[in-house]
């Protein structure tokens, strides 16, 4: 299959490591960066448990030298969907399809905006990745799965075409006719842990041996197992503690959530569509949600903090250079 990986950070570069390795024709497209110049130079270094191997992956930065694919997989930061798939309409052609394997929700409806609903299919994963430094990533693949599906529930031969690739790159792919309910399981996962990382700056290790935090994240689940059940979804995690568990399986205690990884490297992070879904839709439903919101406040804050003294840096440094 030929496909692309649009975003080459740590999960979109595992993403493509393996199906790299599998025989497609795999690509990451991203905007220019150390990482995308390292891999293309001398290829993308992947370090799973004790081992470390490096895998030949194509890159590019513009989306006109790779034309048209089957596959599209998005895997761009949640507030970055517009502006990528935008940018990524050579990508697209009579017979692509796109899927989002993204955090948080309201993804697929930004890519039927650019692409139409019938090209979208949906999915959600749990396999974890951290980009150590340019051109290498720590991947956690071994016992993590991803599932994928139709929006509207079908089961169709090119989602389960998908599956198979999936599968048989070594990506542990299974095929529901619930994808809606998946993608709130997962949001559970990121509600769980990524918020409290972000602010406390705390690694897997740190989090899961910190009683205090446990309980705050228990009761940001628990809110948002009321708002999903408020709105009719159909869940397969049915308790705060069973998606406290789920989020750490397989992976390191030195593993680092997405979120936290955002907010080290100075950029924004997806609070918007994770803490922050479940506080717009705990309103639309009428369901209290007040330790969601108290934790989008606080990464908020620290956001506009990091944003304010980056500022502060550039206008020193501007002041500098023409002293």
């Amino acid at each position: 299959m030929n496909i692309c990986i649009l975003g080459a950070g740590a999960l979109g570069s595992t993403f493509g490591a393996w199906l790299s390795e599998a025989g497609h024709t795999t690509w990451l497209l991203n905007r220019p960066s150390r990482h995308l110049e390292a891999i293309g130079r001398h290829g993308l270094t992947v370090e799973e448990d004790t081992h470390r191997r490096t895998v030949k992956v194509r890159v590019s930065s513009d989306a006109k030298d790779i034309g048209p694919v089957d596959l599209v997989v998005v895997l761009v930061k949640s507030f970055a969907t517009q502006v990528a798939i935008e940018n990524a309409r050579p990508l697209i052609g009579p017979h692509t399809v796109v899927m989002s394997l993204q955090n948080g929700l309201g993804q697929e409806d930004v890519l039927a905006s650019v692409v139409g609903r019938d090209k979208v299919i949906a999915g959600k994963t749990y396999v974890g990745g951290v980009q150590t430094e340019p051109g290498v990533v720590c991947s956690g693949v071994r016992g993590k799965h991803t599932f994928i599906g139709e929006l509207d529930g079908r089961l169709t031969p090119r989602v389960q075409a998908v599956a198979d690739v999936f599968e048989g790159a070594g990506l542990a792919t299974t095929v529901t006719d619930n994808i809606v309910g998946t993608m709130w399981d997962k949001l559970l996962v990121n509600v769980a842990t990524g918020a409290l990382t972000g602010i406390t700056r705390l690694n897997y290790g740190q989090l899961y041996t910190e009683p205090a935090l446990r309980d705050i994240a228990l009761l940001a689940v628990a809110e948002a197992i009321s708002v999903a059940r408020a709105a009719g979804i159909r869940l397969s995690l049915h308790t705060p503690e069973a998606a406290w568990q789920l989020a750490s399986e397989g992976l390191p205690a030195s593993f680092k959530t997405s979120m936290l990884q955002s907010l080290q490297k100075g950029s924004i992070t997806e609070i918007d569509f994770i803490n922050g879904a479940v506080v717009r839709l705990g309103q639309r439903y009428e369901v209290p949600t007040p330790v969601n919101a108290t934790l989008v406040a606080c990464i908020k804050g620290i956001e506009r903090a990091m944003a304010e003294q980056q500022q502060q840096q550039q206008q020193q440094q501007q002041q500098e250079t023409t002293l």
